[in-house]
């Protein structure tokens, strides 16, 4: 029977058997099987916690320490303390990567900045680019819009409505007032006003109420936190679901879905779980692995009746990958230094879409948690540290953002064990115009020295679009309610779905979601 396994970082407070090991047989039954525990998951994991349905989460990693080292940018980006996803290939030369993806319970958001916009009405429509078009999801804004209040009260959202002309319709206001900029930022944004723009506070799920607190949280941004002050899956759904009833089985992998004899439903999984192959019956399974494992578990899920890879009658499964075009950006003056802990408050969304002076969308603007000298040094290897301390303590730092363009071309694929990606960014065109946008802007602000960086193959932590959702069979791989078309039993939770990226953190509609779909995963189940 299932017991207790013994994870040296299990977080107090969970009862026995919570979190279960196989020990003494490779078999386990539960009614709904969530694969991943990141921001999908453990949000969809949440929403059925009281359900009546047994569910199980499983998750590749295990518990994240929390330790001193959380903290430290030279343990997380020069040792690479916490990276765990091994190598990822570029489909069109070979070479391996490291890709943006971590296996801990809490997925990705262990590691994000905890900021948590709404995507714009007008994302959810079919929307002219410079380079083409998006394609309209088969539902919404405002089919989306309670879940994004709930999800906003479930994370302890931060921010402010009326700053942002492209801000939506909300039908309740942030649960928390935005967080202060600190002066240097403050700064910023009484220039851009000035140049006639319109900054805002940003949506943070950061709880922070003194300049000790933010003190504490300055490498939050790209690292873990160790003092829960930061808003993530593990803290917020994975732990309180965990609490209520939900199972959770960690350091285990699933390599493949089992099918009836007919194709239509998922009967069970099979995993990789204390070095044995072990198996797990679902009633209902629910993906949430990330866009590039989701569709590359379905793929290695072939059968004889579907050799192209499950529910992929369409052809679109691992198609229409989409990562956005993302410009790391710093401002330096070499006279005046930053002494902000917590950047990550300010945003920019004026050339977000079409307008006057502006005839097709460019993207957005954010600050980016302070840099670091050892978050800098992987990118500028040759450089001395004390130069990069010296850059990084004057620096003003920035992400830029721009839609990436579904295309068949960019797509996920496998080759055994290996996963490869084939990826050539899209509407390039509008996010070089967006970089130079902002270099005279920051440039006017008093910062004289520019330093950007466009990222590349392995930035992929906004990853999408894998199985896109939509209305007809033919032309996308689940339905509207992020069902497969061709399985009835099965869903994915993660942003696979995407018909298009956006130009904004994808995480708390990704939450949004996994609210939304919850009662079609649960529907019909023993209660």
């Amino acid at each position: 029977m299932p017991d207790l396994h013994a994870d040296p970082h299990l977080p107090a407070g969970l009862d026995a058997g919570t979190v279960v090991s196989l020990d003494d047989t490779d078999e386990i039954d539960t009614d709904v099987l969530i694969i991943g525990s990141g921001m999908g998951g453990g949000t969809l994991a949440w929403a059925l916690r009281e359900s009546g349905a047994r569910v199980l989460v499983v998750e590749r990693g295990g518990f994240l320490p929390r330790e001193p080292e959380n903290s430290q940018p030279e343990e997380m980006y020069l040792k690479g303390r916490y990276k765990n996803a091994g190598l990822w290939y570029d489909g069109r030369t070979g070479e391996p990567f490291e890709p943006g993806a971590y296996y801990w319970v809490g997925g990705n958001t262990k590691f994000y900045g905890a900021s948590l916009p709404r995507f714009r009405r007008s994302d959810f429509v079919e929307v002219k680019h410079q380079e083409g078009r998006t394609r309209a999801w088969p539902f919404s804004y405002d089919d989306l819009e309670p879940f994004y209040s709930q999800v906003e009260r479930l994370f302890d959202v931060h921010g402010q409505i009326g700053e942002d002309p492209t801000e939506p319709p909300h039908s309740s206001p942030y649960p928390f007032p935005p967080l202060a900029h600190e002066p240097t930022v403050e700064r910023f944004a009484d220039s851009l006003r000035s140049q006639g723009l319109h900054p805002f506070h940003t949506p943070n799920a950061l709880n922070v109420l003194t300049q000790a607190d933010r003190v504490a949280v300055t490498t939050a941004d790209g690292c873990p936190d160790n003092t829960g002050m930061k808003s993530e899956a593990e803290n917020k759904v994975v732990l309180p679901a965990l609490r209520d009833g939900v199972k959770i089985m960690v350091q285990t992998e699933v390599t493949r879905l089992l099918t009836s004899p007919d194709g239509r439903r998922v009967i069970a999984a099979e995993a990789r779980h204390q070095g044995r192959t072990i198996r797990i019956n679902a009633t209902r399974v629910a993906l949430a692995a990330g866009a590039v494992n989701s569709a590359a578990l379905l793929l290695r899920s072939a059968t004889r009746a579907q050799p192209y890879g499950l529910g992929n009658s369409s052809g679109l499964l691992g198609r229409n990958y989409m990562v956005h075009n993302s410009t790391f950006f710093v401002g330096v003056n070499p006279l005046r230094t930053n002494t902000t802990k917590w950047q990550k408050t300010l945003g920019i969304n004026d050339f977000y879409e079409a307008g006057d002076g502006t005839p097709y969308p460019l993207g957005n603007l954010q600050m980016l948690g302070k840099l670091q000298a050892p978050m800098l040094k992987p990118a500028r290897s040759w450089a001395p540290m004390q130069a990069l301390k010296f850059m990084s303590g004057r620096s003003l730092d920035i992400y830029l953002t721009s839609e990436d363009l579904p295309s068949r071309d960019n797509r996920v694929r496998v080759d055994g064990e290996r996963i490869l990606i084939d990826w050539t960014p899209t509407n390039v065109s509008a996010h070089h115009e967006l970089v130079r946008r902002v270099t005279k802007m920051v440039r006017k602000a008093g910062y004289p020295l520019i330093f950007k960086q466009q990222m590349g193959i392995a930035t992929n932590s906004h990853m999408c679009g894998t199985a896109v959702a939509g209305h007809d069979p033919a032309d996308s791989v689940l339905d509207a309610s992020c069902r497969s078309h061709d399985i009835e039993n099965l869903w994915l939770a993660d942003a696979s779905f995407f018909p298009s990226s956006a130009a904004l953190n994808p995480a708390l509609t990704i939450a949004a979601n996994a609210l939304r779909i919850a009662p079609s995963v649960a529907a019909g189940l023993p209660t």
